[in-house]
């Protein structure tokens, strides 16, 4: 389902989704229409940054456990973008609300072959296989292609990802979609998931949250300093978490992500607060 078009000239245009698992109380300043169900809101990407997809992620019941091929992968499988390239799916998390004892499964207690995976699959116990981390607001995950993974129920987050729709589901809790056990125990990493890739970042204070092969995040407070207007200067996306940003004239409020020529362009509340990603 396409939401309105933002006509503001920062604003990207939002889309938003309906998911079996999505919710159809939405926390503001989202709403969901009477009778949807949704799970995604997410910003179409302008071609300066077609690389990046950023979403808000909302749920009242869990995801799949599923996992995603890197480019490599996706290239050997198919998988391409219009230039011919594969282009796999890494991603990040920003919890911005959860429920009483909500949680995320990535990666496993312990290591587990293909063959383990496969049957854990098949009947269910993956569940158990994977951690389940307990979340609060403020709690960052970093989810390298490979990672085993699945979203609980009751959590709210921001999510940074190569601009890839390439999942490939293991277990869906007796859903009726499809799984695909072979594309994904080809891709599939039976490791445990790396402590320095998850953290829980302060309610204030400018943050880096990712710098990777892919993107850069940051968690801003206010205006930028020296080291971000340098870092920053290139076309970038901006998500303000609180206040109203500026960009060439246009405004940006909480609930969109505007895009930038670069941070110069941008005029953020000094009350404010921001996430803003550039690809690498």
């Amino acid at each position: 389902m396409t939401g309105p078009v933002n006509t503001s000239c920062a604003s990207l245009p939002t889309r938003s989704v309906e998911k079996p698992w999505g919710k159809d109380v939405l926390p503001a300043p989202f709403s969901a229409p009477p009778g949807q169900r949704i799970g995604e809101v997410w910003f179409e990407p302008p071609p300066a940054l077609a690389s990046l997809l950023v979403k808000y992620i909302f749920t009242s019941e869990a995801l799949s456990v599923q996992v995603h091929p890197d480019d490599a992968q996706a290239a050997a499988a198919g998988e391409t973008d219009s230039e011919g390239k594969g282009q796999g799916k890494e991603e990040c998390w920003l919890v911005i609300a959860a429920d009483p004892g909500a949680t995320l499964g990535v990666g496993f207690s312990r290591a587990a072959s293909a063959d383990a995976m496969r049957a854990a699959a098949l009947d269910g116990s993956i569940e158990q296989l994977l951690v389940w981390h307990p979340v609060q607001p403020g709690d960052f995950f970093y989810i390298p292609a490979g990672t085993v993974h699945a979203i609980g129920a009751g959590v709210s987050l921001i999510e940074i990802q190569q601009n890839s729709d390439i999942t490939y589901r293991l277990y869906d809790y007796g859903r009726p979609r499809e799984l695909h056990l072979d594309a994904g125990m080809a891709v599939a990493r039976g490791e445990v998931h790396d402590p320095a890739l998850r953290r829980h970042i302060p309610d204030t204070g400018t943050v880096e949250l990712a710098r990777g092969r892919y993107f850069t995040a940051h968690r801003l407070d206010g205006m930028p300093d020296a080291a971000l207007l340098a870092q920053y200067d290139r076309p970038l996306l901006v998500i303000p978490r609180r206040g109203t940003v500026r960009i060439d004239g246009g405004t940006t409020e909480v609930g969109q992500c505007g895009l930038a020529p670069s941070i110069a362009a941008v005029t953020f509340d000094p009350a404010g607060q921001s996430v803003i990603v550039h690809p690498a």
